[in-house]
């Protein structure tokens, strides 16, 4: 068995809530752990630093090189330390050039968060600029990736559905709904600290809640800013948060054709389609 616990997510899923929440419960301070340390204990795997190293020129890696090194990236990861690591991603659990962007061999389990796809389109709009239009076909494409930059080198995205499906066909990988860590807290980040080996301690579940709920980490990043945050069209990281914002944000034939795209794998995890319209 592997070392690595992945923490994935298509974006703007709640994968830093997860984040957040596990970095609170893991240490148990008396104060909320900074949204700028993160990669404390989970680093994010697609990282520019972590390839650096072997690459020393990373900006020019094309995504077939990238691909080449990310086993040798995921190898030396779980060196670091004698316990699992968690790392996060947005990459679907799919092979790119014939190499898989999740190493098996190096992979214990996953956790990984699941959003309305409705939601997604308008969160991500308004995070990247993008029209609602541009972003729902985008959300539908094959071939969908987070471009590199400065900070990161390519994540392979695939559609929302082939995301979602690739992430929870495995027993060893646990899936939870965005929605459901809104509506009853307690009980869903329960299951992940129980996914994860260990019986939840009540007093310390609540202040790892408490200390990553959606106002608190808005209003840390008011006062300190968020590192990860790369420069968007979006002024804050953490900007609304809130379930169904998409029943007034998107025209009918915005959420008929996300729908038609993905309805499948949305009734398969609760998403029903408009009543409505």
């Amino acid at each position: 068995m592997g070392k690595i616990i992945w923490l994935a997510s298509y974006p703007k899923s709640g994968n830093t809530w997860l984040r957040v929440f596990l970095h609170n419960y893991i240490l148990n301070a008396e104060t909320p752990h900074s949204i700028n340390a993160l990669a404390d204990l989970a680093p994010t795997e697609c990282s520019r630093a972590f390839f650096q190293p072997y690459y020393p020129n990373a900006a020019t890696l094309t995504e077939a090189e990238t691909q080449k090194l990310r086993p040798k990236i995921h190898h030396h990861l779980t060196t670091l330390t004698e316990n699992h690591i968690f790392l996060k991603t947005h990459n679907a659990n799919l092979a790119y050039s014939n190499i898989p962007l999740c190493t098996p061999a190096l992979t214990a389990g996953a956790v990984t968060v699941i959003r309305d796809p409705r939601d997604v389109a308008v969160s991500y709009a308004a995070y990247t600029g993008k029209s609602l239009d541009d972003t729902i076909a985008f959300m539908n494409q094959k071939a969908a990736a987070n471009a590199p930059t400065h900070l990161q080198v390519f994540e392979l995205l695939s559609t929302w559905s082939a995301h979602v499906a690739s992430w929870t066909q495995s027993k060893t990988h646990f899936a939870v709904r965005y929605e459901d860590l809104i509506a009853t807290p307690q009980a869903t980040f329960a299951k992940i600290i129980n996914f994860l080996g260990e019986t939840p301690d009540p007093t310390r579940l609540n202040r790892a809640i408490a200390f990553s709920a959606f106002p608190t980490l808005a209003a840390e990043e008011q006062r300190h800013g968020y590192a990860a945050h790369a420069p968007t069209a979006a002024a804050a990281f953490f900007r609304a948060g809130q379930p169904n914002q998409w029943q007034t944000k998107l025209t009918k034939a915005q959420a008929q054709r996300i729908e038609s795209d993905h309805g499948e794998v949305m009734e398969k995890f609760g998403y029903k389609k408009a009543a409505l319209f």
